[in-house]
């Protein structure tokens, strides 16, 4: 069988990848990327229905290689994540930026976003909440 893809997306190289796990079960974690969130929750308050909110969650990679990201998947539709598609070197600092939109929610509301990364381990669970009112 062949498979082929038509995506000419750019692809990250996969030395950037780094598996400590050997055949012989010995693993070296000390060269891993380390994703370290300052915050990996926030609370929006009270938010009018309809209204729209940001949040960026810094993080810092604290490990000895490059950090990937390779998506942010949220745990509904009104809550959006945006990360950086390019590696982050160690000691860098970046953003995950979501987007939560109180229109056709009410009450309190509790919404996740998982990270994945190549770090160890590679997801990371982060919230936001929020109590949605009707009009103000």
């Amino acid at each position: 069988m062949l498979f082929t893809s038509c995506n000419n997306d750019k692809k990250l190289s996969g030395s950037l990848v780094t598996n400590p796990i050997t055949m012989s079960g010995d693993a070296d974690m000390s060269k891993l990327p380390v994703i370290k969130f300052y915050k990996t929750s926030h609370d929006f308050g009270d938010l009018s229905a309809g209204e729209s909110v940001r949040y960026s969650f810094k993080f810092k990679n604290e490990g000895k290689s490059d950090l990937l990201i390779s998506k942010a998947k949220a745990s509904c539709g009104c809550t959006v994540a945006e990360f950086p598609k390019t590696p982050i070197k160690p000691g860098e600092e970046n953003y995950i930026d979501v987007t939560f939109d109180a229109k056709g929610v009410i009450g309190f509301q509790n919404k996740s976003i998982e990270v994945f990364t190549n770090a160890q381990p590679n997801v990371v669970t982060l919230t936001v909440r929020a109590n949605v009112k009707r009009g103000r």
